[in-house]
């Protein structure tokens, strides 16, 4: 934690001296969510069925020097009712952010995305997820950085330097979406001497070219994805963090009514090297049957150098789906899709659906089905964990 409180003294002692008029704003929203789960979990202790949680995340936003300097805090916390791991709290962003004309700074803590396909983000590295918020992995953790970028003829340049480590969260017992054993997250297991204090480095480029909007990082530090390690007297699942090399590279085109996609990776680690991709296109029929809507059509393959060795799920595995877009006064869409698993005959079918009611609220409608029958397949641990969630937030 040294290394954070350092980031924000930097960031809060900056902001300090530039200072001269301010405007500040406080937005954000609270939730109410209900899971609903068709059956008992596979594992002892995931006996129940029904999960309700709430949930709050306001952000205030502060900018003085005509918008020039600004702060942004944003808090997250969640009460569950049935893991207690799922009570959670958390500062997504926390950070000073200075604009110039040819570059931006930022320090403290934020969050950056990386990515351009739908069923992973294969490059989307500076981030920890929070597994606990989402099992698609979307929802992450604020990072401590000092992130610096600037805008050139040759593209654009980030540079990220990230002291202090953020560790995955787990569900626990009696959470859904857990491995077989329940992971110790109380006693995390590091590569590097520093452990948790390790100092992360990135650098990403970016430029675009006519249709194509091309982007390259590399990665050097704490893989966000640990080994999950048996104890010896085979309880428990300790997280092993190694330290990694990541080069990784998206492209994304926008060619008439088609948007072509593209992420892939080359990883290196102590214990295993492999290559990854992600890839597919989404073709959008406009003004669906003479109407405002649209339906994008999604296909998307995805792969792993390390096959059924690879601790990702997506190893051999092909999304189809149809995104229908209302184009409403409430934003109302939908989008259906599958994933197959062409090694285990696996397959994951979702329902995304959203709408606003009035002025300040929003609804989410989220359906998992998991079809696993293979013990060997990764996604097998989840077999029992199919469900509903509905979730309303309320916004100001």
């Amino acid at each position: 934690m040294r290394a954070t409180n350092s980031v924000l003294a930097t960031a809060l002692s900056l902001a300090l001296l530039s200072i001269n008029s301010a405007a500040m704003e406080l937005r954000g929203n609270v939730a109410g969510q209900y899971r609903g789960f068709f059956e008992q979990g596979a594992f002892p202790g995931q006996d129940q069925q029904h999960q309700g949680s709430i949930s709050a995340e306001p952000e205030l936003y502060w900018e003085w020097n005509d918008g020039i300097d600004s702060i942004t805090f944003t808090p997250f916390a969640r009460a569950d009712s049935m893991d207690s791991e799922r009570t959670h709290a958390d500062i997504r962003e926390l950070k000073w952010l200075h604009l110039a004309d040819e570059y931006e700074l930022e320090i403290g803590i934020a969050k950056v995305f990386w990515g351009v396909t739908e069923t992973q983000h294969l490059v989307d590295v500076i981030n920890q997820t929070d597994f606990i918020e989402s099992p698609d992995g979307d929802e992450k953790l604020g990072q401590p950085m000092l992130h610096f970028n600037t805008y050139q003829d040759s593209g654009i340049w980030d540079v990220f330097i990230l002291p202090g480590f953020r560790e995955r969260t787990f569900a626990g017992v009696d959470g859904r979406f857990r491995p077989p054993l329940p992971v110790d997250q109380d006693n995390a297991q590091y590569e590097s001497g520093a452990k948790d204090k390790h100092v992360d480095l990135a650098l990403r480029w970016a430029q675009t070219f006519g249709d194509w909007d091309v982007g390259t990082a590399y990665f050097r530090g704490t893989n966000r994805d640990p080994l999950l390690i048996a104890s010896a007297d085979g309880t428990k699942l300790t997280p092993y963090y190694e330290q990694m090399d990541q080069l990784g590279v998206d492209l994304q085109a926008t060619i008439g009514d088609w948007l072509w996609k593209f992420e892939g990776l080359y990883r290196n680690t102590s214990s295993n090297s492999y290559t990854a991709a992600v890839g597919g296109y989404e073709y959008t029929l406009v003004g669906l049957f003479d109407s405002i809507a649209d339906l994008g059509l999604l296909t998307e393959y995805n792969w792993n150098s390390d096959g059924k060795e690879a601790t990702s799920t997506f190893q051999n595995d092909l999304y189809l789906g149809a995104r229908l877009v209302l184009n409403d006064a409430q934003s109302t869409e939908f989008l259906l899709g599958g994933a197959i698993d062409l090694d285990y005959n696996t397959n994951v079918v979702t329902l995304e659906a959203s709408r606003r009611f009035g002025e300040n609220w929003k609804g989410e409608l989220d359906l998992w089905y998991i079809d696993a029958d293979d013990l060997a397949d990764p996604t097998y641990a989840f077999s029992k964990d199919s469900f509903v969630q509905v979730n309303m937030a309320y916004f100001f």
